[in-house]
């Protein structure tokens, strides 16, 4: 393993903290994390994915970093969770069940059934009175996890604080990789300090010779981190269990595509000493519609309190949508903007969020290869399409080899007729489809599909 150091080279350990210190306190930190395994059956196969997880409470419910999951993956699809002891044989799990996603951390929460909780701590055990702030150079050390086949034996990682940075969540980046994705990092006392976080200060390029151009390839450690979010960051949020597995409700406000103010506009506008969000879209039928937002207003605070100016300025737009999350449907929201030279004061009432792909109906049809999904509101504003022509389905997966596939359709091919047939909804096109696999003797069924703005028919040969 390189640059992991024994326990009993752990150097930075002050002298008042020997290594005998630091091993009691691996010991008991070690029982905060498992490692997860679990399966995605889609149309193809059964396919395995393992992730780390931290413990957060006596229930036996951990987290899992966003990236655990596939976003393109329902909730219905992950199965079989498994619970693993780190260093303990791999027969020995135990199993979990899948809570949900959390629209404002993004964490997926999984509960292990209660023989499995026995000798697990809350990392909320070693939080101490007030969370934790890294300084910049602080020691610091966390927990890595080796693959199944090791059966995930735990190492120790140590590194220094290098910067502390709000991106717009708090987030450390190391000196070097101190923890695992979504495992905790602690202090010299054991206290801890936050979560590793997988893509601030993760990336590498490498580059060939055989790459034309010069062009490298982009490498991320998947396995360790440099960077954690920080425990103020975590520790407010840990009681944000989905009450479903889409993690509804979830606060919606509908100002879209939010840009940072061109510096030359700011100094124009005197808005040089204050963050500000252009807004470049306001959705049809939106809470931020109704209340009167208008595209080109520059967002400049939130229930009267300024954006915070944090760098880079793209991160401003991250911070709003956080402060959204934060909030429930039927919240009011006030809005400060500037619109011209004037300055004005909008107040919108948070709504439910539209449903989304991962949440709507489908349906995979075995003899064509083709599953289908209902068209929801997000897909109208990629295609930037009016509600009121919001119809037909969208084609989630596509077989490849297939004579669907080979007359032309794709992945997220939006499919607006079939037989010269309008595709009114989701249920149309069920009805159709499956008219289509029981009669034997068809020889060709006919689609309209739209891909990018342009229009086409295809004629799938099914004999």
């Amino acid at each position: 393993m390189k640059r992991h150091l024994p326990l009993i080279a752990a150097l930075f350990i002050s002298p008042a903290l020997g290594a005998a210190d630091l091993a009691a306190l691996w010991a008991e930190r070690i029982n905060t994390v498992v490692a997860i395994e679990f399966f995605t059956e889609s149309e193809l196969d059964r396919r395995p994915t393992f992730s780390y997880g931290t413990v957060i409470d006596d229930q036996g419910t951990v987290i899992l970093p966003s990236a655990a999951v596939n976003p393109r993956a329902t909730p219905s699809q992950l199965k079989d969770f498994r619970v693993y002891r780190p260093g303990r044989p791999v027969t020995a799990y135990h199993a979990g069940e899948y809570l949900g996603q959390d629209p404002l951390t993004n964490w997926h929460f999984i509960r292990i059934e209660p023989k499995g909780r026995e000798g697990l701590v809350s990392i909320t055990a070693y939080a101490g009175a007030t969370p934790g702030v890294p300084a910049l150079a602080e020691a610091i050390w966390g927990i890595g996890l080796r693959k199944k086949d090791e059966d995930f034996a735990p190492y120790f990682l140590m590194g220094n604080v290098a910067i502390t940075q709000s991106i717009p969540r708090k987030t450390a980046l190391a000196t070097m990789d101190v923890t695992g994705p979504g495992l905790p990092v602690f202090n010299r006392t054991g206290q801890f300090l936050g979560l590793g976080a997988v893509g601030f200060g993760q990336t590498f390029i490498m580059f060939s010779e055989r790459a034309r151009g010069g062009q490298g390839i982009v490498l991320v450690d998947s396995e360790e981190c440099a960077a954690f979010l920080v425990a103020e960051e975590i520790l407010p949020y840990l009681n944000r269990i989905p009450a479903n597995v889409h993690g509804r409700p979830w606060a919606w406000l509908g100002a879209h595509g939010l840009e940072p103010v061109d510096p030359e506009v700011a100094r124009f506008l005197n808005l040089e000493n204050q963050a500000g969000l252009v807004v470049s879209e306001v959705l049809e039928g939106s809470p931020a519609e109704k209340a009167g937002l208008q595209e080109r207003d520059i967002l400049l605070a939130l229930d009267g309190q300024a954006l915070p100016r944090l760098k880079p300025d793209a991160v401003v737009a991250g911070f709003v949508e956080n402060e959204i999350n934060k909030r429930a449907p039927g919240d009011a929201l006030g809005l400060t903007v500037l619109r011209g030279t004037e300055r004005v004061e909008l107040r919108a009432s948070l709504e439910e969020a539209p449903q989304t792909p991962r949440e709507a109906d489908r349906r995979y049809f075995v003899q064509l290869g083709l599953t289908v999904r209902a068209f929801t509101y997000g897909d109208g504003v990629a295609r930037r399409v009016k509600q009121a022509e919001h119809s037909g389905v969208v084609a989630h997966f596509v077989k490849p080899n297939t004579p669907i596939s080979t007359a032309g359709l794709r992945t997220d091919d939006w499919i607006k007729e079939i037989d010269g047939a309008e595709i009114r909804n989701f249920e149309d096109a069920v009805e159709k489809l499956a008219a289509i696999e029981a009669d034997a003797e068809r020889a060709e069924t006919v689609i309209l599909a739209s891909r990018g703005g342009e229009t086409a028919v295809l004629r799938v040969k099914l004999k």
